[in-house]
């Protein structure tokens, strides 16, 4: 599908506008060069006439052929300059959108993410936009810069013979009203390639994180054979948009074809005829040749323009996907420990049946709520509504007595800590990884929350203590360790309401003191909210909530309901729960 030039445009302003020093600089240096080019011809036609004309002294021509090579070179070097800032420009704009690519991508509500697979918002962010450096650095100011060079050659014809002027401005009239017309032919097809390409590294990156399930499962002929149907795919479309993207390179070769034959003939017939030198007849027939120089440029420019002009549309796609989750007036939660309130909340993923119906119920300040209920019961939902990584459907989600939604996104999820048991370690050291590389929050604050959270030693067992490199997904740390870490992270934000979800369901024994003291520490002087199949962690609960199909199923006092042996949280127990809920 063809896109808008207006659109084109304004992605051109906004990132190269901050660079408008150096596109000044790179317009400057390709019309100088452009100006030397239609130039230097004329020395040549100098040095033919006074070889041919025999009235040049060997000096005199050695003089113009030293002030040709001097130019020549001068333009080789302004050609050097213009490829250096040219590519500094690009890759300066396509690192800027990247950055508001990732940007505008985390910004994305969770509905988004569920239907794009990570490898193909990398493809989407890196190659999509790598296809873009050319444009940025090229596009405009070489179809202006050529657009100058044949201008001045016609220029310049038109002043040395008006039928030579004539016969080659309406024969590149021809050949750019034809580019013009070709500018969108291979945009649909490009499109459909970079799509390909996405859905291939989006297969390539699930199977390599499911690489251990699928050796299991011996699933790995099924993989290399959707690996296959994937490059396949990829293989095909990319082919047919580069067959479709060469049809302007395959008619510009038809018309230099032509164009180099009248150049000769109205030369050869000219000079025949006595009404050129043998100098002017060459210059002619050079700046014919000339001529095409832009074009080959043009028709360059739209092949890139072809490729551009897909990525274009998918990352102003990309751009233009707003996330359902509208940020709050900036509401301010009181201080200290928060309350949780579901005032009939309902809520479901996309069509599925609802997972939470009707839900209401309420957690005082610093009280610990326990979560109970089977897998797709909503427990996790719960948590998800109150980051609002999702809005409740119907109803209110209120923390400290306010409604979520009028709170910005920033402030609310900087209340609340979350502890899960996937914990995830990014390769970067300790210090990274417990801070979320925020620099304001110092090494002597993380020390101490290490202390309190019994770390203290292990952090000294360390190599290189805070500085110790971690691995992405916790190479070098067990998961007992990971989600030890992950109880650091949340005591140093300090949140109002802290919700473990299921966080000690991966711990190994030789932690479990470390993780009780964790508990204990992270909850004091916070409300809680615990989603656990362990029932020494549910212990710690005042109230208990379960689940069931959406609905509660019972709630109540912990301790009234452990000693009521008609509660299902008493036959829970007497069954061991862990099991049960499973």
């Amino acid at each position: 599908m063809p896109i808008r030039l207006a659109s084109v445009g304004s992605l051109l302003v906004a990132y190269l506008r901050p660079q408008w020093q150096r596109s000044l600089l790179l317009s400057v240096v390709l019309v100088a060069a452009a100006g030397l080019q239609v130039a230097n011809p004329q020395i040549i036609r100098e040095f033919i006439d006074e070889a041919t004309g025999g009235s040049a002294s060997p000096d005199r021509l050695a003089t113009t052929a030293l002030l040709f090579i001097g130019i020549a070179l001068v333009q080789h070097v302004l050609a050097v300059g213009a490829t250096y800032v040219g590519q500094l420009i690009g890759w300066t704009a396509t690192n800027a959108l990247r950055a508001d690519l990732t940007l505008h991508v985390l910004r994305l509500d969770l509905s988004f993410h569920k239907t794009k697979t990570p490898g193909e918002l990398i493809e989407r962010i890196d190659g999509d936009v790598t296809q873009l450096a050319t444009f940025f650095s090229e596009f405009a100011v070489r179809i202006v810069g050529s657009l100058l060079l044949l201008i001045g050659v016609l220029v310049v014809l038109w002043l040395t013979n008006r039928w030579a002027g004539l016969v080659l401005t309406l024969y590149a009239a021809i050949v750019l009203a034809t580019l013009s017309r070709l500018h969108a032919f291979a945009i649909p097809c490009w499109r459909a390639a970079r799509q390909a390409s996405a859905e291939l590294f989006g297969f390539i990156e699930e199977r390599l994180a499911g690489t251990v399930d699928l050796r299991a499962s011996g699933a790995t002929s099924y993989v290399m054979r959707g690996l296959l149907q994937r490059t396949r795919a990829r293989y095909d479309f990319g082919r047919h948009a580069r067959v479709r993207g060469s049809v302007p390179w395959a008619v510009n070769l038809f018309y230099s074809t032509v164009g180099y034959s009248v150049a000769f003939v109205l030369a050869a017939y000219l000079y025949g005829q006595g009404q050129l030198t043998l100098g002017t007849a060459f210059l002619i027939y050079y700046y014919t040749v000339l001529i095409f120089q832009p074009l080959n440029v043009i028709t360059r420019q739209v092949e890139d323009f072809q490729k551009a002009g897909a990525s274009i549309s998918r990352v102003q796609d990309l751009l233009a996907t707003q996330s359902t989750l509208a940020d709050g007036p900036g509401a301010v939660f009181p201080t200290g420990p928060l309350a949780v309130e579901f005032d009939h909340v309902s809520f479901g993923y996309g069509d599925d049946e609802p997972v939470l119906d009707d839900l209401t119920f309420q957690v005082a300040p610093g009280a610990v709520l326990g979560l109970l209920g089977r897998t797709g019961s909503g427990k996790t939902t719960i948590s998800r509504l109150l980051f609002r990584l999702y809005d409740a459907e119907t109803g209110q989600v209120r923390l400290g007595g306010l409604d979520v939604r009028r709170a910005k996104l920033g402030d609310l999820r900087g209340r609340i800590g979350l502890v899960t048991q996937d914990v995830q370690l990014f390769n970067a050291t300790l210090r990274d990884n417990l801070t979320f590389f925020d620099r304001s929050i110092g090494d002597e604050q993380i020390l101490v929350a290490l202390a309190d959270l019994g770390l203290e030693e292990w952090c000294q067992a360390l190599p290189r203590g805070l500085d110790t490199i971690l691995g992405a997904g916790g190479s070098g740390v067990s998961a007992g360790e990971a989600q030890l870490l992950a109880f650091t992270r949340v005591f140093l934000k300090q949140p109002g309401l802290v919700i473990l979800d299921e966080a000690s369901s991966r711990l190994d024994p030789s932690t479990e003191r470390l993780v009780d003291h964790a508990v204990d520490q992270l909850l004091r002087g916070r409300t809680g909210m615990i989603i656990a199949h362990r029932l020494a962690t549910i212990q710690r609960a005042d109230a208990i909530l379960i689940l069931e199909d959406g609905l509660i199923a019972e709630q109540g006092p912990r301790a009234a309901l452990a000693a009521d042996p008609d509660s299902r949280l008493a036959s829970l127990l007497r069954a061991g729960f862990e099991e049960v809920l499973a």
